[in-house]
């Protein structure tokens, strides 16, 4: 078994729930957090849900580009991930996640197959694998998509 030694720590407040505030301690990073008009709503701050999904994206790209540079390839990466919360009976949550992966200049099935090494070494795919259903989706690099 592999020997980990922790790196990095952070640690996040929250205040009310679904109908509060979010903060990342030691950082001006804050967040007003609220549910979706989805979900009976304002929906005018940020959910969990985005905020999980901003952090998988972060991730896996960071995961992506590790293969990708053991893989001898230099290109853009780009994860788009979806996250979708689902509701049964009662208060039984779950969510859902798919990621779509795209890498400058290679074919879907090929962004698909390198996604699929990224969801083996992503530290977030670790942490919810046998917890959430996730679904990686090989798609064309579409540079009208990068950071706006």
């Amino acid at each position: 078994m592999s020997h980990y030694q922790k790196i990095y720590e952070t640690s996040a407040v929250n205040t009310g729930g679904r109908s509060g505030i979010s903060y990342v301690e030691n950082s001006s990073f804050q967040v007003t957090i609220s549910s979706p008009k989805e979900m009976g709503g304002d929906g005018n701050g940020t959910n969990p849900e985005q905020l999980f999904a901003l952090g998988y994206s972060a991730c896996f790209n960071s995961a992506l580009e590790v293969v990708l540079g053991l893989e001898g390839i230099k290109a853009k990466s780009m994860i788009t991930q979806r996250t979708q919360l689902f509701k049964a009976d009662g208060p039984d949550f779950k969510l859902g996640v798919e990621i779509e992966v795209s890498v400058d200049g290679k074919s879907a099935d090929e962004a698909k197959e390198l996604g699929e090494k990224a969801h083996e070494v992503c530290p977030y795919s670790k942490a919810t694998r046998g917890n959430i259903d996730v679904t990686i989706i090989g798609v064309d690099y579409d540079a009208s998509k990068e950071a706006r």
